[in-house]
C-alpha cells in the first residue's frame, strides 16, 4: 500500500474502533486522535477511498470500513524463534538442526485464500477457560465478517457489547456458546462478526 503515515494512522484507527465498538470513528474523532483538522481528515479519507483501501456507505454515519483484501502492515509482521528441540516429561531433549526455527508467521500469518489481516486482542474474563483461553491471554484474530459453526469468534452484540464465544448458527437464531459451565449461552437473532480466532498466546 502506498500510504502516507497519516493515512496509515487513520486506517489503523478505523480498524481498531470497528473491532472494539462495531462502528468507525467520526471525522471529528479522527481529527482529535490524529491531531489534524477535520478538513484534512476528509481529504485523507477521500484519498484512501480512491486508493481502494477504504469504503464509505453514502448517507450513513460512522460507516467507514476497511476494504476486503486490505492487510495493514502491523497485521503481517513476521516473528520467529530458534527451534532447538522437543521436550517431554521424563525423556531427554531430542535435538533439532540449528537451522530449524519456530516461525509464528507460518503458524499465524496469512494463509492461502485469506483476504484480510490478523490482529490481537487481550482476553478479559474466563468464560472460555475450558477451551484453554484464560483471562489475560492474547487471542490472534483473522479479520473476517463471516464464521462457520464451531469457530471461536469476536462478535458485536445488538446492545453494543463485544464478546469472545463459539459461534453456532441455528434454526432461527445465533447461539454464542461459552466454554465455562458458570456462563449461559448468549442467544441473539443477529450479531456482527468482527473476526475469527486462529490462535492463543500466553506469557508467563
Amino acid at each position: 500500500m502506498n500510504l502516507t503515515p497519516k493515512q496509515l494512522r487513520i486506517l489503523t484507527l478505523i480498524r481498531d474502533q470497528r473491532v472494539v465498538c462495531g462502528c468507525s470513528p467520526t471525522m471529528q474523532e479522527i481529527a482529535d486522535e490524529v491531531g489534524i483538522s477535520k478538513v484534512t481528515v476528509f481529504e485523507h479519507v477521500e484519498a484512501l477511498i480512491k486508493k481502494g483501501v477504504l469504503h464509505r456507505e453514502p448517507n450513513k454515519a460512522r460507516s467507514l470500513s476497511i476494504c476486503e483484501g486490505t492487510i495493514l502492515p502491523d497485521e503481517s509482521q513476521p516473528l520467529s524463534f530458534p527451534l532447538v528441540g522437543k521436550i517431554a516429561a521424563g525423556l531427554p531433549i531430542e535435538k533439532f538442526e540449528q537451522t530449524d526455527r519456530l516461525d509464528l508467521e507460518d503458524l499465524f500469518g496469512p494463509r492461502i485464500g485469506q483476504k484480510a489481516g490478523t490482529f490481537a486482542l487481550c482476553v478479559e474474563g474466563d468464560s472460555m477457560k475450558d477451551e484453554g483461553i484464560l483471562d489475560g491471554d492474547y487471542v490472534l484474530v483473522e479479520r473476517r465478517d463471516t464464521a462457520r459453526n464451531g469457530e471461536r469468534v469476536i462478535a458485536l452484540l445488538p446492545n453494543g457489547e463485544t464478546t469472545l464465544k463459539t459461534f453456532f448458527k441455528e434454526r432461527n437464531h445465533i447461539r454464542l456458546q461459552p466454554s465455562n459451565p458458570d456462563f449461559e449461552p448468549i442467544i441473539v437473532y443477529e450479531c456482527q462478526i468482527q473476526g475469527v480466532v486462529i490462535g492463543v498466546m500466553r506469557r508467563y
